[in-house]
């Protein structure tokens, strides 16, 4: 009876396996579609990019990356990111812990809202800005009357990055907190924690994976946003271009070295953002 029993449940587990598994050649046709896809958009672009940087040697490429317009548009890069990152960083949290944490008015909205620049065209959302602030904008007159430059300046710069690159850490910790619940939250609260404390000792420490992982991806959109920002910039030389505008300008003055060495840091920005994105995912995973 016992070997009877045995057998149809290998006579099962057989039948399972074969209708769950694809046949051989189904397998390798997909595997082989996959790679040859993402080698072919993916691998090529970003292998061309560095071949170029350095086809006339490493003292064409230092000299490219040490001109002055690409030392500054450098410099604007890191200034929006690190002005762009920690103000995104903290609207993410505030609003994963208001959705997760309060029932209000106008959730849905809010929730809904926070996904806005995923499906608005980032020239659009740079067009926004200059129907604001622009000098035939609704605060065109007043700004200009006070002497205020926000586009074609820095301020308008921040202000569209910080626009197309919001959702990112808060769409991490949303799905996540709301898995969590609240329960080790209100445990700490009826031990006497305060807010601040259950914050940092009992929120922080299960968010922090998610948090790093959309702080990460916020970080390399903001440095390479390009439409919202050539929208508000004005691709002013060593003021107003960013890294992503001066590769475009570089490439339409044929300064082509110049062009892909200024893209090969990006590229390189891409490649390690990848890297950080595996090792976070397999963090949260492990968790």
């Amino acid at each position: 009876m016992t070997t009877h029993i045995q057998q149809i449940q290998h006579t099962i587990a057989s039948s399972k396996k074969s209708t769950i598994q694809d046949p051989l050649w189904v397998r390798l046709t997909l595997i082989t579609t996959a790679i040859a896809f993402i080698s072919l958009f993916i691998c090529v672009p970003l292998g061309l990019v560095i071949f170029q940087a350095f086809s006339k040697g490493l003292t064409a490429y230092f000299t490219a990356l040490s001109q002055p317009d690409t030392l500054s548009a450098i410099k604007l890069t890191l200034i929006v990111a690190l002005v762009t990152v920690p103000l995104n960083t903290l609207f993410g949290i505030v609003a994963a812990w208001t959705i997760t944490r309060f029932d209000f008015p106008g959730k849905s909205l809010l929730t809904t809202l926070i996904d806005l620049p995923f499906s608005v065209s980032p020239v659009i959302s740079g067009l926004i800005f200059v129907l604001l602030f622009g000098a035939q904008g609704w605060f065109g007159e007043w700004l200009m009357a006070h002497d205020i430059k926000i586009i074609f300046a820095v301020p308008g710069i921040i202000l569209a990055t910080v626009f197309i690159t919001f959702p990112f850490v808060a769409r991490q910790l949303i799905p996540l907190m709301q898995e969590m619940g609240h329960q080790e939250e209100e445990a700490a609260l009826s031990l006497g924690a305060g807010g601040w404390k259950t914050f940092f000792s009992v929120t922080l420490p299960n968010i922090k994976w998610a948090l790093l992982y959309g702080v990460l991806l916020c970080n390399a959109r903001a440095m390479g946003e390009f439409g919202a920002v050539s929208v508000v910039s004005g691709h002013i030389r060593g003021l107003t271009n960013t890294l992503p505008l001066h590769v475009e300008v570089s490439y339409n003055d044929y300064d082509v070295i110049g062009a892909f060495a200024s893209a090969s840091i990006l590229a390189g920005l891409a490649i390690v953002t990848l890297v950080l994105k595996t090792i976070l995912e397999w963090k949260q995973s492990t968790r």
